[in-house]
């Protein structure tokens, strides 16, 4: 996996910065994002294995119909990485929106 995250990587693992399983997790994007965001299982599926296949996440606890997911510290290191980077991309944006007289308050 490359040093950037998608967004969806990014919005997962923040919500597995406590133990949660599939169904919590999707929650937590959704509260995250005040209900901007949805991503839907199969697309989560899919980003899980690619997390754990990368030891960004760890599965904590398995039993038949529940898996346990917690971010792993390799997942927590690049999370702050590319919170770093996408606060610069923030900053560049607001700045450069506000020189242009473009800048929302609500933004």
């Amino acid at each position: 996996m490359e040093d950037t995250l998608t967004d969806s990587s990014y919005l997962i693992l923040l919500a597995l910065l406590k133990p949660q399983h599939g169904y919590a997790i999707m929650k937590e994007v959704n509260s995250l994002t005040y209900g901007q965001v949805n991503i839907g299982p199969a697309s989560m599926y899919t980003i899980l294995k690619k997390l754990e296949k990368n030891q960004l996440i760890t599965l904590e606890e398995s039993n038949e119909r529940k898996k346990i997911y917690l971010i792993s510290d390799k997942g927590l290191e690049l999370l702050k990485t590319d919170t770093k980077r996408r606060k610069l991309l923030y900053q560049a944006g607001s700045r450069l929106l506000a020189e242009k007289g473009e800048m929302n308050e609500d933004v």
